[in-house]
């Protein structure tokens, strides 16, 4: 039993770790919660303003829709044409990017940072998210730090990615395997 790790968060120190400073983070959470995760404010528009003024890269014809929610804005860029769904969370600690054509359903949670459960510190872990153009997040799926999903990709509802997706392939199951072809 000496070999197993034992957690323990009192050495968690995640000082090393910098988002951005503190008044601009602050502002960040007011604006998200009151214009983002808002049922009442489907205006896309707005939101997609908001983002660029936040340091977002956002293309044109953006849909963002109701109770999004989005940790960093200036960590995300996001290209034309793509679609956010209602209740999808973007944990960007490290940089998302969505190319041309991409849509994110339904719940679906976009996560770029982990911890490292080999260490008793429990150390911050994060890893970029790439979904590169025409790439579909089905509902409910989890991106995790470090996922490429190539371009046309397909992350079945509820499915798992981490790692590398190929272009063109229909991924489904925790953790996501390939199941076909995806024939536009």
């Amino acid at each position: 039993m000496a070999d197993r790790v034992k957690t323990n968060l009192s050495t968690f120190n995640n000082a090393w770790y910098k988002p951005g400073n503190a008044f601009k983070r602050a502002l960040w959470y007011v604006v998200n919660a009151a214009f983002f995760l808002n049922p009442w404010f489907p205006f896309s528009g707005v939101k997609v303003g908001l983002l660029r003024l936040f340091g977002a890269r956002v293309g044109q014809g953006v849909v963002i829709k109701p109770w999004v929610n989005i940790k960093y804005p200036w960590f995300l860029t996001i290209g034309d044409r793509c679609w956010i769904g209602e209740g999808v969370w973007i944990d960007n600690l490290a940089p998302v990017t969505l190319g041309t054509d991409v849509c994110v359903s339904q719940g679906a949670l976009l996560l770029t940072g982990n911890h490292d459960w080999t260490k008793s510190s429990f150390d911050l872990l994060l890893g970029p998210i790439l979904l590169e153009d025409g790439v579909w997040v089905g509902a409910r799926a989890l991106v995790c730090p470090g996922a490429v999903l190539r371009t046309h990709a397909v992350l079945t509802a509820g499915s798992v990615a981490g790692g590398e997706l190929d272009a063109y392939g229909v991924y489904q199951g925790n953790p996501a395997v390939f199941v076909k072809k995806r024939v536009p």
